[in-house]
């Protein structure tokens, strides 16, 4: 991806980050790259974008192609699935889990056959889109009994196979269930869980850089994970206050001009901040406040 000139290419030095280009992950990829300040404007049909106030371009992949490009040294590091880095089989270092596109990767065969155990199906037809981890699944099957699974790659539509007559069972990405009930089909075994991750090559040359960006990543994701509750309270109570907002390390304790008072400050999980409220007017504490995050640094 040297600097020749043309439009979809990366300055000499820069660091490369891939990003899935389309998909479930692309839009929480943006969203997530925004909101940990690394921007960037990405012309129209080209796959390439240089950041602003940064040395990184944002190379946009399709997903399952990113853990080989970031394993190969073609890019530094990238946002993917970890179902497809294990797929891949690609050496990389994982850097951050990012809490979204969670699912499971599951052995599913047709209901009507009712099948409990994935033993049955060794020796059998399976189609998937993952025909490394699946044959990595199957083999222990396989050496038990004497057979060999017959795998077969399909790229898409994998849960109409066993309709079609194609296949015994599939294996698939699981993540509402409601497409694979919808083929008629259920989960046999779970073979993987999944969510998107970063990673890096760990013989990257710009070490500092990937370090810097993880540090942003994560700095968001706490952001979007918690608020700053704020709250006065006697000196007395200090300490049963503390134990209901203990912080991520440890709650910011300021005084007040009214010596018989405390001021503090403590991140508090979005989902948990209603019910911390309500314990924290129940043991005396006033003027509770809570205030979002637009970032952060720990």
């Amino acid at each position: 991806m040297a600097n020749d000139g043309i439009a979809n290419s990366s300055p000499p030095g820069n660091c490369k980050m891939a990003v899935p280009k389309k998909g479930r992950l692309y839009e929480k990829c943006l969203a997530m790259l925004k909101g940990a300040g690394i921007e960037f404007r990405r012309e129209a049909r080209l796959d390439v974008a240089v950041c602003k106030g940064i040395p990184l371009t944002l190379v946009f992949l399709p997903a399952s192609d990113i853990a080989t490009y970031v394993g190969d040294g073609n890019v530094d590091l990238g946002i993917t699935g970890y179902d497809v880095v294990k797929e891949s089989e690609s050496v990389v270092e994982r850097v951050l889990d990012l809490g979204f596109g969670k699912c499971k990767l599951c052995v599913q065969a047709p209901v009507r056959d009712g099948i409990t155990d994935p033993a049955v199906l060794a020796g059998g037809r399976i189609v998937t889109s993952f025909p490394s981890l699946t044959k990595q699944f199957f083999a222990k099957y396989d050496e038990e009994k004497g057979v060999t699974t017959k795998v077969k790659f399909v790229s898409g539509s994998v849960e109409a196979a066993c309709g079609l007559g194609l296949a015994d069972a599939v294996v698939d990405l699981v993540e509402t269930g409601t497409t694979m009930r919808a083929a008629g089909l259920e989960v046999v075994a779970d073979v993987l869980e999944t969510e998107s991750i970063l990673i890096a090559n760990p013989n990257s040359e710009h070490k500092d850089l990937v370090t810097l960006i993880e540090k942003r990543i994560e700095g968001y994701i706490v952001a979007t994970k918690h608020v700053m509750i704020t709250y006065n309270v006697s000196n007395e109570l200090l300490e049963s206050a503390m134990k209901i907002t203990p912080g991520k390390r440890s709650p910011t304790v300021t005084n007040l001009v009214d010596g018989n008072f405390k001021s503090v400050s403590s991140l508090v999980k979005k989902g948990e901040v209603v019910t911390k409220m309500d314990e924290l007017s129940e043991l005396g504490a006033t003027d509770i406040l809570v205030f979002d995050i637009g970032n952060s640094r720990f």
